[in-house]
């Protein structure tokens, strides 16, 4: 039918291919673009090869854990893009966002009564698994999932890796081939003909969301029923916004990645997490960019598998070392959560973490915070501090000092299963690339998961430690302290 590689694509169900079907539905939940999307090749191929339009359906609920204005807003970035592209197009578009709890239910069953398939993104954490496993029992038409999360199906490997040295292993094996199997840049470029007639009834019921919230009336959010006291990040969500942060990594701080990315002061991490994790950003197109730009094929990969973070790709040492981040680190923990349902339990730690640190769950502690103060930055270290009050501003924080972030919340609290559950509330409720795999590999790294042993100390056992003296020592963050001291703006 098209190109979307078989091992992408799941049938979540046993209902037909309806050929009599009006239409074809894409369910957009995570791959939330219109570009470089293999979910979107899919729908689209099926429209073609059964002669019917596409209609799209981006649905934004109320009722998902740490629900608020900051990811509201980030979605609704993104879905205003959408609105103009599509507006007056063959595809027909309909950004539907929850007024209240439960007010979407039913919407999918009634655009599905009269498709043809329905096709929807392949995302392994968060409520998205049961709510489209949900679905599939309920709808009487054939429902498909399509991972566009990485540049390896997530899937291909039916297992996991305890360390990334194992991974990188397995993709210098294994990614080469995939490397050819790219999304469409733009998948809708020739679609023809007219928009799909909706359901009579179903504009009414479950209206499009209105201009002024799309557009970003501060009064039209603040309507809506979420937790007022996470505000909106700082900066946009959407493609240009994301476009517009790649080209500015590739042009200004690429070639000093392997040294800049760790110095909170440089500012030379590519901060593109926050588009990847909402799909605003492909991994595809962020690659293909940067192939472009380092003039590289497939043709430079190395015959020789190292395991080692540099060498393998043939590119850059800037450019190599990006790779590990958006390649390897990303996309294990795509491959932990797929293979694993237990992806955010204490008990899918490793082994030998799990007992170092129930060995040492009663070592005294110096200092011990409860889930408040945390939250409200008062602990007794102003790095620290420093670092919850940028996550609580802007949605982020610094790569090296996420970690620091984590392992002191591991240090500080009374035993390790209260710090994950600490870790997991303040970054799924603050931070905008939170509840993503690639963040729970972040908490979870905490702790020991993708890493080995390292020197028995107290409380963190054999599991990796780090200090706010140590980190000082080796990055700068003299700016970073006054940036987000305590009253700054």
């Amino acid at each position: 039918m098209n190109h979307v590689p078989e091992s992408r694509i799941t049938v979540l169900n046993e209902a037909p291919l309806r050929t009599e079907g009006r239409y074809v539905v894409y369910w957009m939940v995570a791959n939330r673009r219109l570009e470089w999307n293999f979910a979107l090749d899919q729908a689209v191929g099926w429209a073609r090869e059964l002669g019917v339009p596409l209609v799209i359906l981006e649905a934004l609920r109320i009722g998902y854990p740490w629900a608020a204005p900051r990811h509201h807003r980030f979605v609704l970035d993104g879905m205003r893009e959408h609105r103009d592209r599509l507006a007056g197009g063959p595809v027909a578009y309909l950004p539907y966002v929850e007024p209240e709890e439960g007010a979407g239910k039913g919407l999918l069953g009634a655009l599905a009564a009269e498709a043809a398939v329905v096709v929807t993104d392949d995302y392994p954490v968060f409520f998205l698994p049961r709510m489209q496993a949900a679905a599939a029992r309920k709808l009487d038409v054939r429902l498909e999932t399509v991972d566009s999360n990485g540049l390896y199906p997530m899937r291909s490997a039916q297992r996991t890796f305890t360390m990334a040295v194992h991974f990188r292993r397995h993709l210098q094996k294994t990614l080469g081939e995939h490397l050819t199997e790219m999304p469409s840049p733009d998948p809708l470029a020739d679609l023809t003909g007219p928009a799909a007639r909706l359901p009579d009834g179903l504009l009414d019921r479950w209206p499009p969301a209105s201009d002024a919230l799309l557009d970003g009336d501060d009064g039209a959010l603040a309507a809506l029923p979420l937790a007022g006291d996470v505000p909106p990040v700082p900066f946009s969500g959407g493609r240009r916004a994301a476009l517009e942060r790649l080209d500015a990594f590739l042009r200004d701080h690429l070639d000093d990645y392997g040294e800049g990315r760790n110095d909170p002061d440089a500012d030379g991490s590519s901060r593109l997490s926050p588009w990847l994790h909402w799909g605003h950003l492909s991994a595809h197109e962020a690659f293909h960019r940067l192939a472009e730009r380092d003039g590289w094929s497939p043709a430079r990969l190395s015959t020789e598998v190292t395991a080692r973070r540099e060498g393998w790709w043939g590119m850059s040492p800037g450019a190599e070392a990006w790779l590990d981040e958006l390649v390897t680190w990303r996309e294990i923990g795509f491959n932990f959560a797929a293979e694993r349902d237990d992806y955010d339990a204490y008990d899918s730690l490793p082994d030998w973490a799990r007992r170092t640190l129930a060995d040492h769950a009663d070592d005294p502690r110096e200092h011990v915070y409860d889930l408040a103060a945390f939250d409200a930055a008062e602990t007794h270290d102003p790095l620290w501090n420093a670092a919850q009050r940028e996550l609580r501003r802007k949605g982020t924080i610094h790569n090296y000092l996420r970690m620091l972030w984590g392992k002191k919340i591991l240090e500080w609290s009374p035993d390790p299963r209260t710090a994950l559950d600490v870790m997991i509330e303040l970054n799924n409720r603050y931070a905008i690339d939170g509840r993503d795999p690639n963040s729970y590999s972040g908490i979870f790294w905490v702790l020991g998961r993708f890493d080995r042993g390292w020197p028995e100390r107290e409380i963190y056992g054999k599991v990796r430690s780090m200090s706010s003296q140590s980190t000082r020592r080796k990055v700068n963050v003299d700016h970073y302290l006054e940036t987000y001291a305590e009253g700054a703006d």
